[in-house]
């Protein structure tokens, strides 16, 4: 097994499969055999398809030796997230309400990716229905934080951020519904990034696809671009799918962002931050400076969101989970039971009150993106804390509320803007900690070509976690 290899970004791997120097079906037993040396400790894949992969992987060797037309990400791996669709495995949601089903067609994003010539290896880990921002289900349990064991790694896209940071192919996808990308790349040190809502076309569509987006998990900015162009464009099938077709976001990376206009906002003016967080960031967004950016600490003046994000959240699972709690409440999440529960004390009206507010924040925050090109926070309050917590010890402690060391996050799903995370640091307990970095909506290209500004002035693929 080549580490070298291992660690190999997907743009080089699918360069270098189309120019005949490395096979397919190398570049997948090397990616499997980490798979498998790493995954009984770190339970990033809860169900492995080596086999079909070493089969598409020869597949895929045959189109390049006879000169077929080649996807952008031929013969490249790539891992599926269990809330995903997958026509005949097995898609669990992390819930044994699930633990059975095998659908019988894929998500949008997973024929694309398909389409698009990536071969996947399996399922990666999520928390239950991807309720939480904890790397533990019921169903899989926990998926370990690579740079330390049993320390969460974030979720809902666990094994996706766990996979990338160690190693495991290139290329993971994720959804975020409020943080589910940025949380397991801030907590695993990898990059992530939330698309603009309808940028990745989500269908079938889930009960919250008002606030959930499609977007990749990797380890550089590069890797998210391809894989973020395969999956984008529009299709009717998801009513909120954008019209046109995404901008080359491979072509156009390098672009640079001199004269930009920069807002950093710490807390946005009314979140807690730890400081073993908040001092890595501050010393980050110095870079933008460096990078020809005129930046302004900010506080963006909007009404703190989490009185929506309780009931919006809450609804969304109420709706589909309530009917379900007299059979399956005692094999559940006992959070995710307590959410579904506050759920049910809100009426259709407070919800269509919640919605008046929502639009009313949207407002706000597009009117932020008049003034300034980027919005720079922490992604997270808080780094990573043991796994079999939901909430970190040193936090105000509740049943199910486990949004308040998240909020960076949440804001930006319910106004659809595009956001990343970047790697900007470590804790002194050798922790990740991540730089969040949102434009406005549609700017997908402007928060990847400052990703990619911020990723070459201030490097990280270099640090590996030690599993």
């Amino acid at each position: 097994m080549s580490k070298e290899l291992s660690f190999t970004p997907a743009t080089e791997l699918a360069r270098m499969i189309r120019e005949k120097a490395v096979s397919p079906l190398e570049v997948m037993r090397d990616t499997i055999a980490r798979a498998e040396a790493l995954n009984p400790r770190l339970n990033a894949i809860c169900t492995p398809t080596f086999d079909a992969a070493m089969k598409a992987a020869a597949e895929a060797e045959d189109a390049v030796m006879r000169g077929r037309p080649l996807g952008i990400l031929h013969g490249v791996p790539t891992t599926i997230k269990d809330l995903a669709l997958t026509r005949g495995v097995r898609t669990m949601s992390g819930s044994h309400i699930h633990r059975d089903r095998i659908p019988d067609l894929d998500h949008l994003h997973v024929e694309r990716l398909r389409a698009a010539g990536a071969i996947s290896i399996g399922k990666t880990t999520v928390s239950e229905f991807g309720w939480s921002g904890v790397s533990n289900s019921p169903l899989t349990g926990i998926t370990h934080n690579p740079w330390k064991y049993g320390m969460n790694a974030g979720a809902s896209s666990a094994g996706a951020g766990v996979c990338a940071a160690a190693g495991i192919g290139p290329l993971h996808q994720g959804s975020d519904g409020a943080g589910s990308i940025r949380m397991p790349a801030g907590f695993c040190g990898v990059y992530g990034i939330k698309p603009s809502h309808g940028r990745v076309p989500y269908w079938p569509t889930p009960a919250n696809g008002l606030i959930s987006h499609v977007g990749p998990l990797t380890r550089t900015v590069g890797d998210a671009a391809l894989m973020l162009q395969a999956m984008a464009g529009p299709d009717d099938r998801d009513m909120t799918s954008l019209e046109s077709p995404p901008q080359d976001f491979v072509g156009r990376l390098d672009e640079g962002i001199a004269g930009l206009r920069v807002a950093f906002s710490p807390d946005l003016g009314y979140l807690k931050v730890d400081a073993e967080v908040a001092g890595p960031v501050r010393k980050a967004v110095e870079a933008f400076q460096e990078l020809g950016c005129k930046v302004e600490e900010i506080k963006p003046g909007w009404d703190n969101p989490i009185e929506m994000e309780h009931l919006h959240f809450a609804a969304n699972f109420t709706s589909r989970l309530g009917p379900l709690l007299d059979e399956w409440e005692d094999r559940m999440d006992p959070g995710l039971v307590a959410l579904v529960k506050h759920g049910m004390k809100f009426s259709a009206a407070e919800y269509c009150r919640i919605d008046e507010k929502r639009l009313a924040l949207y407002d706000k925050v597009r009117a932020l993106f008049d003034r300034y090109d980027l919005l720079l926070t922490p992604t997270l309050s808080v780094a990573a804390f043991p796994a079999d917590r939901l909430i970190p010890p040193h936090w105000e402690q509740h049943p199910w509320d486990w949004l308040r060391w998240a909020g960076f996050s949440y804001p930006f799903n319910l106004s659809w803007m595009p956001a990343a995370t970047c790697p900007c640091g470590f804790t002194p307990a050798g922790l990740p900690v991540g730089l969040q970095i949102v434009a406005g909506r549609h700017r997908d290209l402007r928060v990847l070509q400052a990703s990619r500004a911020f990723e070459r002035i201030r490097p990280w693929a270099q640090h590996r976690p030690p599993c």
